[in-house]
């Protein structure tokens, strides 16, 4: 039986599957809310995969094993239903695998919760090419899913890793943050269930959908529409993650510029953002990070960056020499003035904008500071505190310190 890819997998995911083919990426990272379809179109680009490597294998795991035969396991299998394949592989429980007949290649499953059995993965022939971490934010962090990573891909001239999970709720989740990193051949993608075809969800899914979003918007954004809404906690409840085209970009009349110094392990930290003051909304759209380099280096990657003496550039304060350094490479680096109460009121006009929009592939690392910074909580109680940690803020830093001119004129 021959079967259309465009009849099983939704629209959304056609330009992940010709990306795909087009070899230019090597890890996916799947993320949305329930019903989004990112597992089933996982599990059938697997199976296809397989089928174009024929010198590969693939594994598929979760954190604990237990979960497997009623989740990934069954998911594989209609895959290959889906696909017309039935006949051309055998699955077994024990060992849990299915078999591509006519090649031999496997697909095998495993938890995590049982490191031992990963350490002493074979297969027939070839190499495991072909990896999934099925509700990636359950594994115990980057650490572990790297180390199974080098663990599988051994060998092999090809490999691709699939990561799939639906964001928690707070910002600070490890997989949250994961998805804002970039690196090369890697690709982010978020779908909703608004993504699939109405047919293929059924009219109970929708009903029970619509249904939370009148009754409870919040929960509904988390769970349907794959959203960090935050658990209460969150310092910014203004944060729109929104990619800005270069000639977004390019159109901002006014531009402020921040920098908060840094050496190792606090890196140095800059950021470029227009402020919309009739709309109340601030938009960062450029940010660099480093660690262990020197004044006379920054300066020159903001001159690089197109800075000259008119631009608005403002640094912390706590380095005099730092500024004078920048002044002196012919950048315009004004002081933040400091005093009581300088840090609140700069947050507190930042959580009073209507929004914050922050690039998140032009400004990663900026984007999980601020979706993820939430407030302290009283050691003794566990009770939510009005205070925020001063740890993982440096961009918020910056950004604080670029606006300064303008928050202090109250938001003008």
């Amino acid at each position: 039986m021959r079967v259309r890819i465009r009849d099983v997998v939704a629209p959304v995911f056609w330009p992940v599957h010709r990306a795909i083919a087009h070899g230019t990426v090597q890890e996916l990272v799947a993320k949305g809310g329930r019903g989004s379809g990112k597992s089933s179109y996982i599990s059938i680009e697997l199976v296809l995969q397989l089928l174009r490597h024929p010198a590969c294998h693939a594994v598929v795991l979760r954190k604990i094993g237990g979960t497997l035969r009623t989740s990934v396991y069954a998911q594989i299998q209609w895959a290959i239903g889906a696909l017309g394949l039935a006949k051309q592989f055998r699955c077994t429980v024990s060992p849990m695998e299915c078999t591509y007949l006519p090649t031999g290649q496997k697909i095998l499953f495993f938890g995590t919760d049982d490191p031992g059995k990963l350490k002493s993965i074979k297969v027939p022939f070839g190499a495991i090419g072909l990896a999934w971490f099925e509700e990636l934010d359950q594994f115990d962090g980057p650490e572990e899913v790297r180390s199974v990573e080098q663990s599988v891909f051994r060998g092999g001239s090809f490999t691709l890793a699939f990561k799939s999970f639906n964001p928690p709720a707070s910002g600070r989740s490890w997989a949250n943050r994961y998805a804002l990193e970039q690196r090369p051949g890697k690709l982010v993608h978020h779908s909703t269930y608004r993504d699939l075809p109405p047919a293929w969800l059924g009219e109970r899914f929708l009903e029970d959908a619509a249904h939370l979003e009148q009754t409870n918007p919040t929960a509904f954004r988390h769970e349907y529409l794959g959203e960090a809404v935050g658990c209460g906690t969150a310092v910014f409840g203004n944060i729109q993650l929104q990619t800005l085209t270069t000639e977004q970009c390019q159109s901002f009349d006014r531009v402020y510029h921040g920098v908060d110094w840094g050496w190792y392990p606090d890196p140095w930290a800059y950021n470029a953002v227009h402020y919309d003051a009739a709309r109340r909304t601030l938009v960062i759209f450029d940010e660099l990070t480093r660690r262990r380099t020197p004044n006379r280096e920054t300066a020159r990657l903001l001159l690089d960056r197109g800075l000259d003496r008119t631009a608005l550039l403002t640094a912390d304060a706590a380095e005099p020499k730092s500024c004078a350094d920048y002044r002196a490479a012919g950048l315009p680096c004004r002081a933040a003035v400091k005093g009581p109460g300088s840090v609140a009121a700069g947050m507190k006009w930042l959580q009073s904008l209507n929004a914050i929009i922050i690039d998140p592939v032009r400004c990663p690392e900026t984007a999980a500071e601020f979706t993820g910074y939430e407030y302290l909580r009283d050691v003794r109680t566990g009770e939510v505190t009005n205070a925020w940690p001063d740890a993982d803020n440096h961009h918020i830093d910056a950004v604080r310190y670029a606006l300064e001119s303008v928050w202090r004129r109250r938001g003008s």
